[in-house]
């Protein structure tokens, strides 16, 4: 009997749904498709026991229900069976993936569920008779005791009885520590060299990369040559070989930079960063260095991507949660696909990669991105997991790479703490999407003294004090055994622990709603709070507060001077079990073994800039208050909040010009960095001013050198390829025309349409009036904080599937590349104008004014029209809902490219006519 019919017969009994909008489609246990109602869709959800879908959660959402407590979700079982590997999460992303006909209409689709499930089975039994993949009967075995749904026709098809599965531990199968491989320790690399990349070499290599077949691109082979100047040999201190290389869509500026950095590498013996702004570009340019190592052993042991401890699974976390499987059972679910993808996975990644983003979804945070150690509570070397820790196989294997792949804050905060190693083996910098450098650099050295920030801090020193659940271990129980019997060592750890009292323990939250708080922190929070709702417009409304931090009031600042008395008396005992720590790896040099010494250097590090960077940066902030801020900064007060409810209250300080620390800290001391974007400069129309802008959105200004400019122009006919439309008779405040006007649109192009937003009540609304209509033409359409699927998921699913429509808000325009017919048409609702912020009124004082205002809008502009075309084939249409778009903004569009000011009638009939030739 072969491996499908065997799996055929275990396929368990249970209808199965696929939701819609305005229909479903249900396919009983008896075989008889019906067309419903979501309203009755989300009946039968109600009273059915168990149901086949794709994403349980979204297919609820769809149909207005609540998300089924059983459910037999086929991506459940596709992460079983394909682990570390992606599909697009919907019921045509299945069928691809599985190599299965895409089903033709809506009737068809529940059917190809169970198909869908019958080739997974199948493939299980497959390896089980070939004796492949041996742990799946554990994995699978534990999850069946958790009450996993796909249990028993999973061990059915593995061949595993159910005596077999009672006979094992409860959390045999999850642990896949035991398995992983270790990481060795190699002796320290050489310095770098100080050899410097030919302009001609660089021209060589990229010719290599593209390959003999590959079309000329003389744009791109002088972008290359620019570029290797920011690799040529430093000559002065503090001046860098700086280089702001323009790259137009279209020229292959990825290759351009990737030809003289990997050069560079080679010649120096060590790595260059490649830093961009996202994680999902991160991943892109992974991708791209395919092409340099074809290789796939070789590329993983030259390039490295490399992001923040809180985005990779912690080992310890994850054992310590398969232990208490034997208490919550349900836990084995989760667990079980962690351990598969655990057991498969590259690098350890839980936020990109070869990790599934839907997973999440599915499995809830606490059990994937919260396994991570996002509280800084690692051991390092005292952990038993450390020689197969995914982070520090990372960092070592960084040591020793060609090219490590990074985003702008990893790279902004390690400079910033002196853990980067800027002017020793890492001297060489490459600013991917260079134009968010301003932004990155602005989150990475501002300060904010707020409940959850100081809390967080308390956590971090005292340790679980209360009921929240996990593995909370404070700073007594990570330090303690390190300090070697140093009475005064314990005496300021004491200190230090009886300090962190005055932060906000747990619950603090409720008590500042109630008007009780504990404590100088949450006395000088509730004093902030109270101020900022007694003096900000809009308090009634769904939005954070915020307002200046001057003429704060006695309240304030009592509570201020309190706070600042009880934060001093952290910082003498930080300093001082600092440097006593810091004494023993000198006076104990030829005693102490080198996983100790890592311990005690990791311990100090935190020290340094927990407490001894942020507390004080928080007391200088209370100073203030009773004085002037620095003129370099601004200060407020803020309260933050999702949907009117108060999430987070404090004070915040934001430098004016963040690229001043940027470049004294980042750009200063390495040799050379190429900062690179295709939208680096402004369209202002004078061109001298547009670079002066660039070099002081990052930093060049700041450099005694300045920077060297480059600019390759795309090759992309924009004016045959595009259409730029600003519909001049849609009333912006009249929610339904915009609503109307984004249907007509969609459909006109027939999908591939992108909206995008600058509130999101605007997009919650506009998606509640056309997803039904759009539904009935033939197009899905999906929303940000709509459906309930994670950004980067809705994201691949607009990609996948060329005919989808989606709304989003700016985190969706930003790095986004999808290329061909998934996105031809791009809708603005209204110009995106600089929210009217402290910050931002501060920065406009400072940088110009109303030219400062047009120059971010341009900007934002520019951005989104360059998501239309990323290939030589696309087509595009841009349109804006605002009638009153000044002219001056029209620079953001490139030169030739006619900005028509139309009625949306004509619109409609533009994009239908230009994308739809003959439609």
């Amino acid at each position: 009997m072969s491996a499908a019919v065997q799996t055929r017969l275990h396929l368990p009994p249970a209808p199965a749904l696929v939701a819609g909008v305005r229909e479903a489609a249900w396919l009983s246990e008896e075989g008889e498709i019906e067309r419903l109602a979501p309203q009755e869709a989300a009946r039968r959800l109600r009273r059915t026991d168990a149901v086949y879908c794709v994403h349980a959660g979204a297919t609820a959402a769809r149909v207005g229900g609540e998300r089924p407590s059983r459910a037999f979700d086929l991506l459940e079982l596709f992460a079983f069976t394909w682990p570390a590997r992606f599909c697009v999460p919907t019921v045509r992303g299945l069928a691809e993936a599985l190599d299965l006909p895409r089903p033709e209409s809506v009737e068809d689709a529940p059917t190809l569920l169970l198909r869908a499930a019958q080739t997974l089975l199948a493939e299980l039994s497959r390896r089980a008779q070939a004796g492949e993949d041996a742990q799946a009967p554990r994995v699978a075995g534990a999850m069946a005791r958790g009450g996993w749904l796909w249990g028993p026709a999973v061990l059915a098809a593995l061949g595993e009885g159910e005596e077999d599965v009672m006979l094992r531990a409860a959390t045999s199968g999850l642990d896949v520590w035991r398995r992983l491989k270790e990481w060795s320790e190699q002796a320290p690399p050489p310095p770098a060299g100080d050899r410097g990349v030919d302009p001609q070499d660089a021209r060589r290599r990229l010719a290599e990369l593209l390959g003999s077949q590959s079309e000329e691109r003389p744009g791109q082979a002088d972008y290359a040559s620019a570029a290797a100047e920011a690799f040529a040999p430093k000559m002065a201190s503090g001046a860098p070989n700086m280089v702001l290389a323009e790259a137009g869509t279209g020229v292959g500026k990825t290759l351009g930079y990737i030809a003289p950095a990997s050069l560079w590498a080679e010649k120096n013996e060590a790595p260059v960063w490649i830093s961009t702004y996202t994680r999902n570009l991160q991943h892109q340019i992974d991708a791209e260095l395919d092409r340099l190592f074809p290789d796939a052993q070789t590329k993983a042991n030259r390039v490295v991507v490399r992001k923040g401890r809180e985005n990779y699974l912690c080992l310890l976390n994850l054992e310590e949660a398969a232990a208490g499987v034997q208490v919550n059972g349900v836990d084995a679910v989760p667990l079980g696909l962690m351990a598969r993808w655990a057991q498969a996975t590259r690098d350890g990644d839980v936020t990109g990669g070869d990790f599934p983003s839907w997973l999440t979804d599915l499995l809830g945070a606490r059990r994937t991105s919260g396994l991570t150690d996002r509280r800084g509570e690692c051991v390092y070397t005292a952990c038993s997991h450390y020689k197969k820790c995914y982070i520090e196989a990372g960092v070592r294997k960084a040591r020793r790479a060609d090219l490590v792949v990074a985003n702008h804050a990893l790279v902004m905060v390690q400079a910033a703490r002196g853990t980067l190693d800027l002017g020793g083996r890492t001297t060489r910098l490459v600013f991917d999407e260079g134009h968010h450098v301003f932004d990155a650099a602005d989150g990475a050295f501002s300060a904010y003294l707020s409940g959850l920030e100081t809390a967080e801090l308390r956590r971090w020193i005292r340790g679980n004090e209360g009921r929240a659940r996990g593995r909370v271990r404070g700073l007594k129980a990570r330090a303690e055994d390190l300090l070697g019997g140093q009475e005064a060592a314990a005496e300021a750890l004491e200190a230090l622990l009886d300090a962190a009292r005055a932060l906000p323990g747990e619950g603090w939250q409720m008590r500042l709603k109630e008007g009780r708080p504990q404590g100088a922190a949450e006395a000088f929070l509730a004093a902030v709070r109270d101020l900022t709702y007694a003096r900000a417009h809009g308090r009634d409304g769904p939005y954070g507060l915020e307002i200046e931090a001057a003429e704060v009031g006695e309240a304030v600042m009592e509570a201020a001077k309190a706070l600042k008395s009880k934060l001093d008396r952290m910082i003498a005992p930080a300093k001082t079990l600092r440097d006593l720590l810091y004494s023993r790896l000198d006076e104990e040099a030829d005693e102490l073994d080198g996983a100790t010494r890592v311990r005690i250097e990791q311990v100090c590090r935190s020290l340094d800039h927990r407490v001894g960077d942020s507390v004080k940066a928080w007391g200088d902030m209370l100073l203030a208050l009773d004085g002037d801020t620095p003129a370099a900064f601004v200060d407020w007060f803020a309260v933050e909040r999702i949907d009117g409810r108060d999430i987070d209250v404090g004070m915040r300080r934001h430098w004016i010009d963040p690229t001043i620390p940027f470049a004294e800290t980042v750009a200063g001391p390495s040799h050379g960095l190429l900062v690179t974007s295709a939208t680096l400069t402004d369209g202002s129309g004078d061109v001298e001013a547009d670079w002066r802008a660039a070099e002081q959105r990052t930093g060049a200004v700041h450099l005694p050198e300045g920077a060297m400019r480059a600019r390759a122009p795309s090759p992309f006919d924009y004016p045959a390829q595009t259409r730029v439309y600003i519909v001049n008779d849609v009333r912006k405040d009249d929610l339904d025309l915009v609503a109307a006007a984004y249907r007509e649109l969609f459909k006109a192009a027939g999908g591939g349409a992108l909206g995008l937003f600058t509130a999101i009540s605007r997009l919650r609304g506009v998606h509640r009036r056309i997803a039904g209509p759009l539904e009935e033409a033939g197009l899905t359409l999906y929303g940000q904080h709509v459906d309930a699927l994670n950004l980067p998921t809705l994201i691949d699913i607009f990609r996948a599937e060329t005919d989808s429509c989606l709304l989003g808000t700016d985190a969706v325009r930003d790095g986004v590349d999808v290329p061909g017919d998934s996105l031809r048409l791009l809708v603005f609702d209204r110009v995106p104008w600089p929210r009217p912020t402290i910050l931002h009124k501060a920065r406009r004082k400072h940088f110009g004014a109303r030219a400062y205002d047009d120059l971010l809008t341009r900007l934002k502009l520019k951005q989104a029209f360059g998501r239309l075309v990323r290939r030589a084939g696309d087509r595009g249409v841009f349109v804006l809902l605002d009638p009153m778009m000044p002219s001056r903004l029209t620079g953001a569009f490139p030169d030739g490219v006619e900005v028509q000011r139309v009625g949306l009638a004509e619109a409609v009939q533009g994009a239908r006519a230009f994308l739809r030739p003959g439609g």
